[in-house]
């Protein structure tokens, strides 16, 4: 039986470019950075405070996990947003949408009432997008 999801990927165009925007955008933990290669790292990174899940920020690697067709298909893909990956939460959306916005991240959509709480949606630097929520208080 499975009991959890430890480990999560995200494919990335650049590792480093990557880790900058997860740490020092969002405010993420780096919380394991292992060499794996030439210029490539088990790099993973999670939410402060949420010390069970690690989110892998993948790199695209030709040669190494994908042909060159496939590295490039897949590149193309990620940088046109194609690829949305989960859905974080926050305490104060207003709050942190002006924070991460201040800090230069790409938003789609801003706060929005849903029936669900409010959303907003952002981009990685990569052009992974995702959900931010401030669940509705019941």
């Amino acid at each position: 039986m499975i009991t959890k999801l430890s480990h999560a990927s995200v494919y990335v165009l650049d590792q480093e470019s990557a880790r900058d925007f997860y740490v020092n955008k969002l405010g993420f933990d780096e919380k394991m950075k292992i060499p794996i290669g030439e210029d490539v790292f088990w790099l993973t990174v999670g939410p402060k405070g949420q010390s069970d899940l690690e989110i892998t920020l993948m790199p695209i690697n030709k040669g190494t996990m994908f042909s060159d067709e496939v590295s490039q298909q897949l590149s193309n893909l990620v940088q046109k947003g194609t690829f949305g990956f989960g859905v974080f939460e926050c305490e104060d959306i207003y709050a942190t949408y002006q924070e991460f916005k201040g800090k230069g991240v790409e938003f789609t959509k801003e706060p929005t009432e849903e029936f669900y709480g409010i959303e907003a949606m952002f981009k990685d630097d990569s052009g992974n997008w995702f959900s931010l929520v401030q669940a509705k208080k019941e």
